[in-house]
């Protein structure tokens, strides 16, 4: 059986990001732009606050893409122009499709200002095709106990955040063709997990140490793993006890992108309207 191969694996850049949280980096970095049709990876924390100490994402822009935000542990409270809101807690998903702009916080709830605790997460942009660049902007939020999970007989645990895998499906509804899969092992084990022949792959290790047996290479904590598109599957085997791998899977867009911050567009004209709009408030307000 032909597996696909590792590309490369990078070691992702550490760096901060609002009021001190640190952040792993897989991309945008120097030597890595995107990878269509994602745009960005950050897995922020983990940090441990004291009670009063935290406080969260004030509003801000985006437009041109859509966002998820898979939540490890924590809680923090999403709000946005459009009349979005919701209380994100640990084990929580949220899907935010900016289309054609809007202002949103990620402030964390007062119950976690009050108590503190470990913060940390994984927040992934995916990039709109440009006839969809300008849809009404939404939000999807999805409950730990509603997300999907597809169980292997050897126990191994796969949670469906997007896409879908075997008969299993996300309720999230993107416009880009894309699946993000967390899988989870409790003992060392190994799996073949099938992706599209025509859409690029990652592995993201958040936790643990996997192997793959067809380029004998291993992979651990703070690691993403590049695959190429020679098969339509692709095995590992997590040699630690307890691992929990992000996959993710897309078809590529292969459209142009032009990138201001947290704007998204396709060429310099629609970027120098995207900032007009901003200012002129057609994107909404947010106190």
């Amino acid at each position: 059986m032909i597996m696909r191969k590792i590309v490369s694996i990078k070691d992702c850049m550490k760096t901060f990001e609002g009021d001190g949280i640190p952040v792993t980096r897989a991309f945008p970095v120097p030597e890595i732009r995107e990878n269509d049709p994602f745009l960005l990876f950050d897995h922020f924390g983990p940090i441990n606050y004291e009670p009063g100490g935290a406080t969260g994402v004030p509003p801000h822009p985006h437009c041109g893409f859509e966002a998820i935000t898979y939540l490890l542990g924590g809680e923090v409270e999403h709000k946005d122009s459009w009349g979005g809101q919701a209380a994100i807690e640990t084990g929580d998903i949220q899907w935010m499709t900016t289309g054609s702009g809007l202002i949103h916080s990620e402030l964390v709830t007062d119950k976690f200002k009050k108590s503190g605790g470990i913060m940390q997460g994984l927040q992934i942009w995916v990039n709109l095709p440009q006839k969809n660049k300008n849809v009404k902007p939404w939000y999807q939020h999805i409950k730990k106990d509603e997300i999907p999970i597809v169980k292997e007989k050897s126990g191994v645990e796969i949670k469906v955040l997007v896409g879908k895998v075997k008969n299993t499906e996300s309720e999230i509804q993107t416009y880009s063709p894309v699946s993000i899969f967390d899988i989870q092992f409790s003992k060392p084990d190994q799996i073949n997990l099938e992706i599209l022949k025509n859409q690029i792959a990652m592995i993201y290790v958040i936790e643990g140490k996997v192997q793959f047996l067809e380029d004998n290479q291993i992979a651990h904590k703070g690691q993403i793993i590049y695959f190429d598109q020679s098969s339509d599957e692709i095995n590992f085997n997590s040699i630690s006890p307890n691992g929990s791998y992000l996959v993710l899977a897309g078809k590529p867009l292969n459209e142009t992108i032009i990138r201001h911050g947290p704007f998204v567009t396709n060429t310099e004209g629609e970027m120098k309207q995207a900032m007009l709009d901003y200012q002129n408030g057609k994107m909404g307000y947010l106190d």
